[in-house]
């Protein structure tokens, strides 16, 4: 992908997601450890995509409807 205004293909985005996804599991972990003294966090969906957003923002992506 040469213009960073261009969007990703489904090749190009499926490892973004991933690795994104992967980071949010694993400070959700901490999160649960740490602030939640180990108890399972109910509103974990949440969480996840509250985290992702700030990452994926932080990385320089951002997400166009199209349609």
């Amino acid at each position: 992908m040469s213009d960073t205004n261009e969007p990703l293909s489904d090749e190009e985005m499926t490892p973004v997601i991933l690795d994104h996804l992967k980071q949010a599991a694993d400070a959700h972990g901490v999160h649960e450890e740490t602030e939640l003294n180990g108890v399972y966090d109910e509103q974990w969906p949440e969480w996840y995509a509250a985290h992702m957003v700030e990452t994926l923002r932080a990385a320089g992506y951002r997400l166009v409807r199209t349609a």
